[in-house]
């Protein structure tokens, strides 16, 4: 009797936190959507001079960064190795972008490790400094519920205006800190090339923008544990 009467008292729980978990993301949805093009400047060691190149102005940013104990060229290393978007989180909020937008699930035999996943997908490497950063970038119409992502030549992604796209470009980087540390640090941006395509993508941008938050997220804390795994066993 007394199991019977806690199960609907659970069901409340659950149901108030699913509740909870809606309005928090329709919030979010709605405060981003909001603040679309309008950019934070960058803080001082924030600055990507690279990404400059390919992209000076642009219409979203995701920035993260996290301190590493371990050398500049082993996190980075770390992070071409990773295999963030096949972990679970990933999985699954792909899964959920393709249930909202009518897509299928790709299961498509992809290869592991970061930088042979992306170039398998159609990023390409912009710029790349050995050691402590690399640039990707694609254009793609990020709004179809099967998008392709597509190189146009590092000479000239910069220049690309082809109307109905979305121009994005993002980097891996680590900056040397002290005593055998570095400063791990992810940025993306992205900006669409005519107003019909922005209009589009920041009602996308809106709804993924907190999946794409949490997974570079999980970027950087997997970087930092398989970094200073690798440092620790040198």
């Amino acid at each position: 009797m007394r199991i019977t009467q806690r199960i609907p008292a659970r069901v409340k729980w659950i149901g108030g936190g699913i509740g909870l978990a809606a309005t928090a993301y329709l919030a979010r949805a709605g405060w981003t959507w909001l603040r679309f093009g309008m950019i934070a400047p960058a803080a001082p060691a924030d600055a990507e001079p690279l990404l400059d190149a390919f992209m000076p102005d642009y219409d979203v940013v995701e920035r993260h960064h996290l301190r590493v104990d371990a050398p500049a060229e082993v996190a980075l290393a770390a992070a071409l190795d990773t295999s963030v978007q096949q972990t679970l989180l990933a999985k699954t909020i792909f899964a959920a972008r393709a249930l909202a937008l009518g897509g299928q699930r790709d299961d498509t035999e992809r290869p592991r490790g970061l930088l042979p996943l992306m170039q398998s997908i159609g990023w390409e490497v912009l710029a790349q400094v050995p050691g402590r950063e690399i640039v990707f970038g694609a254009v793609t119409a990020p709004w179809d519920a099967e998008p392709v992502f597509r190189p146009v030549g590092k000479g000239y992604f910069a220049g690309f205006n082809e109307r109905g796209f979305v121009k994005i470009v993002w980097t891996l980087r680590a900056d040397p800190a002290d005593a055998g540390t570095c400063v791990f640090r992810t940025e993306t941006r992205a900006v669409a090339t005519d107003p019909f395509a922005r209009a589009r993508f920041r009602r996308y941008w809106a709804f993924v923008e907190p999946g794409v938050r949490l997974i570079r997220r999980a970027l950087i804390d997997q970087v930092k544990r398989e970094a200073e795994r690798r440092a620790c066993a040198a």
